[in-house]
């Protein structure tokens, strides 16, 4: 989730080092990441056992400004065979297009895959874009050693989430005789939409929609709704304001990258992607934390599913040597090696529905994780460009949020309106 300014940073050594690589061999992809220097070393890992399967070279380039360097590469129509990005850039990408359609029938292995991931990679119109890569829903991250010091057990709902993190801010769990301690992290935002990411899952768990289908192919958006003011204003305040507001001082213009209080050692809770696993595991430690599912709101216990896609760029010469790519990609051995290694896994939750994410790590923790994706959780719509939605909403949380005072209504009628401009720019407005 972090924005880094940038360009590429190089390319692996399992390529050629060249950019034009990929479209003057035809034996050779040109394939895109988003990606920092760890896990561009665990995808180094995957591409050279596919070359050593297949004998098709990869020409890599772990790009840290992705779109900058996509659009670029568009305005010379000469993009990557084969990009991996996130599953919300897809409606994006496709309306600009830069993706070739995807016959699922078309790549090995491809039944191993839901039909609800699969549903994740379908454009507006009814054709497949992308082929899911790897998926990932949040979690609760607790302080189990804070828990056990003040007799509570992990909460399982919302009004045992919000005593436990008022237990946490103000009965000194750390023991050091200090009021320095923290009910929960919030990367509150608005920049690059953070406090709506983050906040979807209160959203959903709470009844609300931020938009919906119509069912005739268009949205319509729903952020005036009763549950939408209900949950936004529980939200407002228990967590945010008032006495007895729970989270870290910061939280109104954290980002994920700034929001560092449970790895400090001085909030108790995160609800957060499962890739913090293990940088929480080295501080505060393993022994310390555990991973819970998210506890339940009025609607249940809905959570933020989110992950990667590989798309093809709309190209043509190379669809073979792609689908082979893509369905090594797919198979229980490409997402092995992309799950385990010293370096930052590249693959969360498996879309090969014949592994396990907690027996491949070895670790039950993920069980956790695997099981929200596959029963509680929830993904923002992908066909629609999602990304003037979702920045639009943080906009307005962060405001309401800012503000104690503001009229939660009224502030989301006017979410409400914006969403409808959103809508209709993209001819979507029912």
């Amino acid at each position: 989730m972090l924005t880094v300014a940038g360009l590429t940073f190089g390319t692996a050594a399992c390529g050629s080092g060249s950019d034009s690589a990929g479209s003057s061999d035809p034996n050779t992809l040109e394939v895109w990441t988003r990606s920092n220097p760890d896990p561009a070393a665990t995808y180094e890992r995957v591409f050279a056992a596919f070359t050593e399967k297949t004998g098709i070279k990869i020409d890599y380039q772990p790009v840290i400004n992705f779109d900058q360097q996509l659009q670029s590469r568009a305005s010379t129509k000469d993009l990557p065979d084969v990009m991996i990005n996130d599953t919300a850039l897809m409606g994006s990408y496709q309306g600009q297009g830069l993706l070739k359609p995807i016959d699922p029938d078309s790549i090995a292995g491809h039944d191993q895959i839901t039909d609800k991931t699969w549903s994740s990679t379908v454009g507006l119109d009814g054709r497949h874009y992308g082929i899911p890569y790897s998926r990932q829903a949040q979690a609760l991250m607790i302080r189990k050693d804070w828990l056990t010091k003040l007799g509570l057990k992990a909460p399982t709902t919302w009004q045992e989430m919000l005593g436990v993190a008022k237990a946490f801010a103000t009965r000194d769990p750390d023991g050091n005789g200090k009021d320095d301690t923290y009910g929960m992290v919030v990367p509150g935002s608005a920049q690059n939409g953070y406090v709506a990411w983050w906040g979807s899952s209160f959203l959903w768990s709470g009844g609300a929609q931020i938009i919906e289908p119509d069912g005739d192919g268009g949205y319509r958006p729903t952020m005036d709704s009763a549950a939408a003011v209900r949950t936004v204003t529980w939200m407002k305040d228990n967590l945010f304001c008032g006495d007895n507001a729970v989270i870290q001082p910061s939280a109104i213009t954290a980002i994920t990258g700034t929001a560092t209080n449970f790895q400090d050692g001085n909030a108790g809770m995160y609800l957060t992607g499962p890739y913090n696993i293990a940088t929480y595991d080295a501080t505060p430690g393993k022994d310390k934390y555990e991973v819970v599912p998210f506890p339940a709101g009025a609607a249940g216990s809905t959570v933020l599913a989110d992950g990667e896609n590989i798309y093809f760029g709309a190209r043509t010469g190379k669809t073979k040597q792609e689908q082979a790519l893509a369905a090594f990609l797919i198979s229980p051995e490409g997402q092995k090696i992309a799950m385990t290694g010293e370096n930052q896994p590249v693959v969360r939750i498996p879309v090969n529905s014949t592994l396990d994410a907690a027996q491949v790590r070895d670790d039950p923790r993920w069980s956790v994780v695997q099981k929200a994706y596959e029963d509680a959780s929830q993904q923002f719509p992908n066909a629609p460009d999602f990304a003037p939605i979702k920045q639009d909403t943080a906009d307005a949380l962060n405001a309401i949020f800012t503000y104690c005072g503001s009229d939660v209504r009224a502030g989301l009628k006017e979410l409400n309106d914006t969403l409808a401009g959103d809508l209709k720019d993209q001819d979507l407005y029912s």
